[in-house]
């Protein structure tokens, strides 16, 4: 056999990935926030890039239709601009009081204005200079200070007196002042002294309950009889004051604002129901229409210079590129959500328990796309439906059940309402839960069952019983 070396042509059929491609596939992936700001990148990048005002086109058309009326006057008089000042002005003044009439209705559009709540330590700060408490301000500030956001100092005693330089007396007086400040519970350093800081919100509560506080492990863990025992009182007597104690806060610094703790979802796809049909809207309200500057594609068919003419021919493919891939983004969204919202249209009029088993592989045959597009269409998006705001990954639900028919939030909602009409005295166990479940057709085991309740939230047996 001869060894040797040789060139041959072979057609083949591959798929490159381009500048171009990679672009609209990174856009495919972005919601409409993230869209919103990558754009914004690109128009400082491509100065062919223009933003097309629908009130320009608006007043275009309107300028269009008084053409020949202006035409007459310039051909009257070409060179000379005559303008009545005092009809101008007079009426723009009445544009603005109508703008701005109260009396308008529904037609005037304001503007959203938010406003943000003072923080902890502003609402701490403020009672302590209008208390004006005989004590140094700098050691009161700087407990203030050191309080996380859930009202809980995070510094020992023996810490600050070291850092300010004050006996350790007075940086107990201090603490105290700041725990008898509004709200109540704030200052604690553990949970014990939070909910015992918070007592006198609770009107005639049992003796027992200060020394109650002390056995907060032992009622997570619901050894009631263990804490009975120990207060010399009855398991009911001991559930009484758990009842009264979850009614405290344990948190009581989360109910003020916090710097940038809010977070606003803005649903990518609104589906609204009109007339008994689910109608698909887009939501690309937050990115603005793009469109080629007049001005650089006139100076593509004047210049002739080849530096000049190569720079702008670059800049206009990709402006193109980029406005083609964002129109790509909306149709394949729309076509997405077309398909989800048809085939979960039962859960859209009746609820979780009719969310029907869906995934990836269905839509993309649906919409006749790869299932990565897909995956890429409906990553970190949202769409507003009529029963709430959902991450699209929440209708990619697994089957489960006799007949794969059922879902796992079908499941879940299932579990949680047999637990809420169980008899409390005897809740059922996780084996007894699965033998109801199996009998609606919901053939999950213990451990399963076991996995759900913990996502859900509910407690164990043990811990759901009453005396």
């Amino acid at each position: 056999m001869r060894i040797g070396y040789g060139l041959n042509l072979e057609q083949t059929q591959k798929l490159i990935m381009t500048p171009e491609l990679r672009q609209a596939i990174a856009v495919l992936q972005l919601s409409a926030l993230e869209l919103s700001g990558y754009v914004e990148q690109q128009m400082l990048e491509n100065p062919l890039l223009d933003v097309i005002d629908d009130s320009a086109d608006k007043s275009a058309e309107n300028t269009q239709e008084d053409s020949p009326a202006q035409e007459k006057n310039e051909g009257a008089d070409e060179g000379t601009w005559d303008m009545n000042w005092e009809e101008y002005f007079q009426h723009q003044e009445e544009r603005v009081s109508k703008e701005y009439d109260p009396d308008a209705g529904q037609s005037t559009r304001f503007e959203p204005f938010l406003a943000s709540g003072p923080s902890l330590q502003e609402h701490l700060l403020e009672q302590i200079h209008i208390q004006r408490v005989p004590m140094s301000q700098k050691l009161l500030e700087y407990i203030v200070g050191n309080l996380d956001d859930n009202g809980y100092l995070t510094l020992s005693l023996e810490e600050i007196a070291k850092q300010l330089q004050l006996p350790l007396e007075e940086v107990e007086k201090g603490l105290a002042v700041i725990q008898g400040l509004d709200p109540l519970g704030v200052g604690a350093r553990s949970l014990e002294e939070c909910l015992f800081l918070q007592l006198p919100l609770l009107a005639d509560y049992p003796p027992e309950l200060p020394e109650f506080l002390k056995y907060l492990e032992d009622l997570a863990a619901g050894r009631l009889q263990r804490i009975a025992g120990q207060l010399k009182i009855t398991p009911s007597q001991v559930q009484d004051m758990a009842d009264l104690i979850r009614t405290l806060d344990p948190k009581p610094g989360r109910s003020f604002a916090g710097t940038g703790e809010v977070r606003y979802i803005v649903p990518d796809v609104v589906v609204e129901e009109v007339e008994g049909e689910y109608i698909i809207l887009v939501n690309d309200v937050t990115v603005p229409r793009l469109g080629i500057n007049q001005v650089y594609r006139k100076a593509l068919s004047q210049n002739n210079e080849s530096e000049i003419r190569k720079f702008v021919e670059q800049k206009l493919n990709a402006a193109a590129w980029l406005i083609r891939s964002i129109e790509q983004r909306r149709l394949t969204l729309y076509k997405v959500a077309d398909a989800i919202v048809r085939r979960q249209e039962e859960f859209l009029r009746r609820g979780i328990r009719y969310l029907k088993p869906l995934n990836l592989k269905d839509i993309a045959e649906e919409i006749g796309v790869h299932e990565s597009t897909v995956s890429r269409a409906t990553a970190n998006k949202y769409i507003q439906t009529p029963r709430g705001i959902f991450e699209f990954k929440f209708f990619f639900a697994t089957g489960l059940g006799s007949e794969q028919g059922m879902t796992t939030e079908g499941i879940k909602q299932a579990l949680k309402e047999i637990i809420a009409a169980e008899d409390p005295k005897s809740p059922y166990s996780d084996q007894k839960l699965s033998e109801i479940l199996k009998e609606k057709n919901m053939e999950i085991s213990r451990r399963t069952v076991a996995k759900y309740r913990d996502e859900l939230g509910l407690p164990s047996t043990a811990l759901r019983k009453r005396y």
